[in-house]
This record gives structure tokens, sequence and C-alpha cells, in this order.
């Protein structure tokens, strides 16, 4: 990392203030509105979907959780190999990789970038790469959280 109290000379002074005037701005407020919406949308539609499972399949608001997420991922997974999940991607931005189609989204990626490597090493072996520390991490997060209730309930009078 560069040392931050180092002498600019005058080159690079001029340089830099060449590359800020030149720099593309970004659109921020913008780009925050749009993923507000786009993840909104996600959200609203797995909204509808455990709705549809409650009403139709007789789950509980608590049982329709996992199948909710279930159809999430797949259909992520299914837009993202016809192309359509990457330019919702485009527009929506972190709006379309915060959710848990990110997820599904990352995974297939994965997968359809290393198939011509053969089905074990190239999909299989290169799938999990990113999506493996989000399980990972996951799982982690939820042994410690189940050993401080476990605790709390049997010492906490919970």
């Amino acid at each position: 990392m560069a040392n931050k109290n180092k002498e600019v000379t005058p080159v690079q002074q001029e340089y830099q203030k060449f590359q800020a005037e030149h720099e593309t701005k970004r659109p921020v407020i913008s780009n925050c509105i749009k993923a507000f919406f786009v993840g909104g949308f996600i959200c609203l539609i797995g909204q509808l979907i455990s709705m549809m499972y409650i009403n139709y399949f007789d789950f509980t608001e608590q049982n329709a959780g996992n199948p909710t997420v279930a159809t999430l991922i797949f259909i992520s997974m299914l837009l993202t190999g016809f192309g359509v999940y990457d330019r919702m991607a485009q527009f929506g931005g972190a709006g379309t990789a915060v959710p848990v189609t990110g997820f599904g989204n990352s995974v297939i990626s994965a997968a359809i970038e290393h198939r011509t490597e053969g089905f074990v090493l190239g999909v299989g072996g290169n799938m999990f790469k990113l999506a493996g520390s989000v399980i990972l991490f996951g799982v982690f997060s939820a042994f410690v959280i189940a050993i401080i209730k476990t605790l709390l309930i049997q010492y906490g009078g919970l």
C-alpha cells in the first residue's frame, strides 16, 4: 500500500488534477434507487411465491420459507442460464446481488463459465468457489448462534 504522507511531485499533482477532471462521474443516487426497486421487486416476487405455498399447498407461514427460497434460487438459476439475470443485474446492480437470488446467480455463473473443462473438474469443481464461502460462513454462524441460544436456554432461564 502506498504511503499517503509521501511527497507528490508537481507532475504527479498535475496528473491527479487531470485525472479528477476526466473521471467518469457515477450516478450514485440513481444507482441506489434502481437497486432498491429491483431488490424490492425480487422480494415482492418471493412474497407472492410464499403466499402461493401458503394458500394453495397448505403450508404454514413458518414452513413456507424453505420452499420459497428454493424456488427463488431455481428461478434465478434459470434466468441466469438464459442470460436474463445478467441484464437485470446490469440495470439493478446490488439489488440483484443482495437477495438470495444473487446466491443462485453466483453458483450458476461459475458453472457456466467452467463448463468447457468438463462436468466433474469444470462445473463440479468450480461452481461453489464463490458460493462456498457463503455456505461456510452461514453454517458456521448458525452453529455459533445455536450454541449461544442453547446456553441461554439452559442457564439463562429463557
